[in-house]
């Protein structure tokens, strides 16, 4: 079965909530209400899908695939932390507890990825997210489909 891994470069980005916006008409007597979705969220977006287009040569999963994705973000390490902690997050002794969640990582990363690496995230029925510290920031995703024998 087909695998694909790619790296986005940078701190780890959630999906941000989408925003509305209300508007009244010319004349005051209707109002509109419009979602939208918040400018660094579709920056981040498009980083995802450049990034994945390079790296997996713009790859797609068959649309009846069953998918299993694996993220793993790397936070920075704050400049103001000690070197002996510094050491611990290196090792992976101290992990990240902090924003954005990994719920939120895996949205943006997945929401991305639609109708591009796959049809729909919804074919996604598998998955592990896990939040490292690095002196590199990134986030490493590897999208594998399964569904032969050997897949258990």
């Amino acid at each position: 079965m087909k695998t694909v891994k790619f790296t986005v470069y940078g701190e780890p980005k959630a999906k941000g909530r989408p925003r509305v916006s209300v508007r009244k008409s010319a004349d005051g007597e209707k109002t509109f209400a419009r979602a939208y979705t918040p400018k660094n969220t579709v920056m981040y977006e498009n980083q995802v899908k450049a990034e994945y287009g390079v790296q997996c040569d713009n790859f797609r999963f068959p649309d009846e695939a069953m998918l299993d994705v694996r993220i793993f973000a790397f936070y920075g390490i704050p400049k103001s932390v000690s070197k002996k902690k510094r050491q611990e997050m290196i090792e992976g002794k101290i992990r990240p507890v902090k924003k954005p969640d990994f719920d939120n990582i895996a949205k943006v990363i997945c929401d991305s990825l639609n109708g591009i690496a796959y049809r729909d995230d919804a074919m996604i029925v598998d998955g592990m997210f896990r939040k490292y510290y690095s002196e590199q920031p990134r986030v490493e995703v590897k999208i594998m489909q399964i569904g032969g024998e050997d897949d258990t």
